[in-house]
């Protein structure tokens, strides 16, 4: 075998040259044997042989040896090692121009021949893109498409292949695709092609790669592509082929448009019916598509309009389903019932309909299963629920008195940030009502965790929301046991510091707290407003030209109220703030101004 292939590389030098078309065809016959009996020693031989170069020479539109050329190109280049020599090789160039031909089995081969030096190679698909392969294809494949012929699905299979090795997990070349209109094109394929399960396959591989890149998200909205996606997925019973669906689909849906039209196109009812079939089995595979099922149904409610659609006023069929997940056993159930709730519940008409119809009691019902021990991920999904169900004005009395405070307050222990965020957020909605912020304001194992909360470096989420709790305990309730437990829990010094926030809601609503504290309780907080230098700090935010007028404003009205303090007044005559509020008299804010006016005759009196 060995001393054959030597032979017939010496051969085919010679043959080569001479251009005899009927011994080089045997020549080129041997080769593929050898080639099928070992590519990679053969591949190696000839790569020795220096007989790449002569192969540039043999790629002729003419001859009747140009197809077998193509093909033993496109069995040495499956070899790694045999892609940048056939570059260096100057075999791209003749190949593209092959593209041209009219001959079926030259296209074919030359296709595979492309799409195998271009697998995984810088240097092949640099070389392809130089020579103009990529445009001449996809003109191949707008050309040949409505054809199904098995002679043609098999050469558009090929062409999508190479285009696909062509462009893998390269954004530039992905994007030059899309700009060469590749995606109309190919959802045109697999809607006339639907029963070719190879050239199926080959479109989904290819989708799944440009649905990654941004800018194919708006193409993709003006195809029909989620009518043939959903088509084709129902009618998929084998598990991998669902997964190669579902590959695509999910970056698809990560776009608004594209959310509404594969809900309209029917994909909510196919995921449904997974669900329940998926949701008893205890196999690998079924548990991996009841989780990629239920997480497409969240990310499907993301979009607003694909969102209330589902919702249908709190009557529609997805919705019902999607609340009997909630007191499910099956946890991945429980954690995508609870998200797809967060996600119905972003406009208020939904959040009262659905408290009104009971989705509290259900979500407390599921936080309870999980005190102990529980889900993070669940934990986490049905506070974001009730968070967002807290925000219409009307749900927060009902809310409160559905007993949502007591339930959320059994997760104060926990060590989870996500959940530390979300068990914040909730009970910050909820307390607008003076009641319920004095309450919470007098728990002391929650004031406590709060203030340890408010240091926690590591997770600013955390921070800031723990700080705006212990402002609005004191801004709601405006009640003295409040402020003095939250002194003696030492969270004065975090308020003053949120008073530096770079935000300035958070910073205002500092400001109206600690002048809640100066006019109720300043004897109690004296010392901590000393150590925590609240002094300074107004007077650095009233002097600082960027500060809004609104925290100007409320700087101000607290430098008023601290006069009643001694060693806070002395601070105040020590720092000359007579200056700084003079020069606020003629702030273009009239409120500024008028402040600026009563804090200035406050100063001058008492100094």
């Amino acid at each position: 075998m060995a001393d054959n292939l030597s032979d017939t590389l010496k051969k085919l030098k010679i043959t080569a040259v001479d251009r005899t078309d009927d011994s080089l065809e045997g020549c080129l016959d041997c080769l593929l044997q050898a080639l099928a009996q070992n590519n990679m020693e053969t591949s190696e031989k000839i790569q020795g042989s220096g007989i790449l170069q002569l192969f540039a020479s043999l790629l002729v539109p003419q001859s009747s040896c140009t197809a077998k050329v193509a093909n033993i190109i496109a069995e040495i280049a499956k070899n790694e090692f045999m892609r940048i020599p056939c570059v260096d090789a100057g075999l791209i160039s003749p190949l593209v121009q092959l593209l041209n031909s009219k001959d079926q089995e030259v296209l074919l081969q030359t296709g595979r021949a492309l799409g195998n030096i271009c697998y995984d190679s810088h240097e092949g698909r640099s070389a392809v893109d130089q020579a103009g392969g990529a445009q001449i294809v996809i003109d191949h494949l707008r050309s040949l498409c409505s054809k199904t012929d098995p002679a043609n699905e098999k050469l558009l299979t090929v062409f999508c292949g190479m285009l696909m090795n062509y462009s893998n997990e390269n954004d530039s070349l992905q994007a030059q695709l899309i700009n060469m209109g590749v995606i109309p094109t190919l959802v045109k394929l697999l809607g006339i092609h639907c029963q070719n399960a190879a050239l199926t396959e080959m479109c989904l591989v290819a989708f799944g790669n440009l649905a990654e890149l941004e800018s194919s998200k708006e193409q993709f909205a003006s195809t029909n592509i989620a009518e043939e996606l959903v088509k084709l997925f129902k009618k998929q019973i084998d598990h991998d082929k669902r997964e190669m669906v579902f590959e695509v689909l999910a970056p698809l849906a990560e776009n608004d448009a594209i959310k509404l039209q594969l809900v309209e196109a029917g994909l909510v009812e196919c995921l449904l019916e997974i669900v329940q079939q998926k949701v008893d089995s205890d196999k690998e595979e079924d548990i991996a598509e009841l989780k990629t099922a239920s997480d497409l149904m969240v990310l499907l409610l993301l979009g607003d309009e694909s969102m209330q659609k589902l919702f249908e006023g709190g009557k529609g069929n997805v919705f019902q389903r999607v609340l009997s997940w909630i007191p499910s056993n099956n946890h991945q159930l429980q954690l995508a019932g609870a998200l797809a709730i967060a996600n119905f519940a972003r406009n208020d008409g939904n959040c009262i309909h659905m408290v009104d119809n009971g989705i509290v009691e259900k979500l407390m019902d599921l936080l309870d299963r999980h005190v102990e021990d529980g889900n993070v991920t669940v934990q986490h999904a049905a506070l974001s629920a009730l968070r967002n169900l807290a925000i219409p004005v009307v749900n927060k009395a009902k809310m409160l008195s559905a007993g949502v405070t007591e339930a959320v307050l059994k997760f104060l222990k926990s060590e989870m940030p996500p959940v530390q965020f979300k068990l914040l957020g909730t009970l910050r909605m909820l307390i607008d009502a003076q009641e319920a912020a004095e309450q919470l304001g007098k728990n002391v194992k929650l004031v406590e965790r709060l203030v340890e909360w408010c240091e926690a470096k590591d997770h600013a989420g955390v921070m800031g929301e723990s700080n705006r709790l212990l402002s609005a305990l004191i801004r709601h309730s405006k009640s003295k046991d409040v402020i003095k437990t939250i002194v003696q829990s030492g969270g004065i010094k975090h308020l003053v510091t949120m008073a530096t926030s770079e935000h300035v809601i958070m910073q205002n609503e500092a400001l109206v707290a600690l002048a809640l504290i100066a006019a109720l309780e300043l004897g109690t907080a004296e010392k901590d407003l000393e150590s925590a230098k609240l002094v300074q700090i107004l007077h650095t935010l009233l002097a600082d030209e960027r500060s809004a007028p609104e925290i100007k404003y409320n700087s101000m009205v607290l430098i008023c109220a601290l006069m009643g303090s001694e060693s806070l007044h002395k601070e105040v005559q020590d720092l000359a703030f007579l200056d700084v509020v003079s020069k606020l008299r003629s702030h273009e804010n009239k409120s500024v101004a008028q402040q600026a006016s009563l804090t200035e005759q406050r100063l001058a009196v008492e100094s």
